[in-house]
């Protein structure tokens, strides 16, 4: 990943004008860090099967990120979140003002399909690309989880809706990484099965930030913690033990299934995998 990290310092988003702070206010939250999670499945994928085209997989991981980082902004907002503290930085909104958070936001959504439409792909790859990175990022995927983040706040949900919460607004992105992969490298065959696979690792993933906000302090998270009191959070609704435990179920089935891919997916994935499926474990 310490090419891509290079890469996307190289690639990040100019825009030369008389505004003083736009371009900086643009890189950033992408120049602080994170854990590139979501490029690191994409191109995982992409080098199990076919490594000579890991340089053009970039772009879309690229895409991947920039849609993540405009999402994380905008979550962090005052009418959402109102956070201070994102990968160990202030927000934008603290460290310019809302005007700017809102509109890098928006500027990184669709500079992501920007990238997509011009990365070296042939036309149906980069339309297939185009359409799974919307689909899973737009109305009826991570725009849908927030939004019904949002309107049920103090309003406590069953566990099921909180499921469906969060298969939308972290797991479908997490998901979309994983296919957007297997695309580029023509396997259409396994791009729904790693779709699946990502669904319940986004899940998983979930429910484990959930857990890490009750027991990490926002200087270990890089971000505010104990601030889920009003959201339908695992924990809030479950309770610390159970979302332990059903973090574990999950943990256990994706092992499970890890143990199913083929040799070079698991060569490639299971580090990675390992590491973020198991992390709950180390509190």
């Amino acid at each position: 990943m310490q090419n891509f990290e290079q890469f996307l310092l190289d690639n990040l988003p100019t825009s030369k004008s008389i505004h003083p702070t736009y371009e900086s206010a643009l890189q950033n939250m992408l120049e602080a860090g994170g854990k590139r999670f979501r490029p690191a499945l994409l191109l995982g994928v992409v080098k199990a099967y076919n490594p000579l085209m890991l340089e053009s997989a970039r772009h879309a991981a690229l895409a991947v990120e920039f849609l993540h980082t405009y999402s994380l902004i905008h979550d962090d907002l005052p009418a959402m979140d109102d956070s201070p503290l994102r990968r160990g930085k202030p927000t934008l909104h603290v460290s310019f003002d809302e005007v700017t958070a809102i509109l890098v936001g928006d500027a990184l959504n669709t500079y992501s399909f920007e990238v997509l439409a011009n990365a070296p792909f042939s036309d149906e790859t980069r339309v297939k690309l185009i359409r799974e990175l919307a689909s899973n990022g737009g109305l009826n995927g991570m725009v849908l989880g927030q939004a019904i983040d949002c309107y049920f706040e103090n309003k406590p949900l069953a566990v099921e809706d909180i499921k469906t919460l969060h298969t939308n607004k972290t797991a479908k992105l997490i998901a979309a990484s994983l296919k957007m992969g297997a695309l580029i490298v023509g396997r259409d065959d396994a791009a729904d099965k790693l779709y699946d696979f990502g669904i319940k690792l986004g899940l998983l993933f979930q429910i484990q930030d959930d857990i890490l906000d009750v027991t990490q302090s926002s200087q270990e998270a890089g971000k505010l913690t104990n601030n889920d009191e009003d959201k339908n959070s695992f924990v809030t609704i479950l309770g610390l033990e159970e979302a332990t435990n059903e973090a574990n179920i999950l943990a256990d089935e994706l092992n499970n299934e890890m143990c199913n891919f083929d040799e070079s997916l698991q060569r490639e994935l299971s580090p990675l995998l390992t590491k973020y499926i198991n992390r709950h474990k180390e509190q």
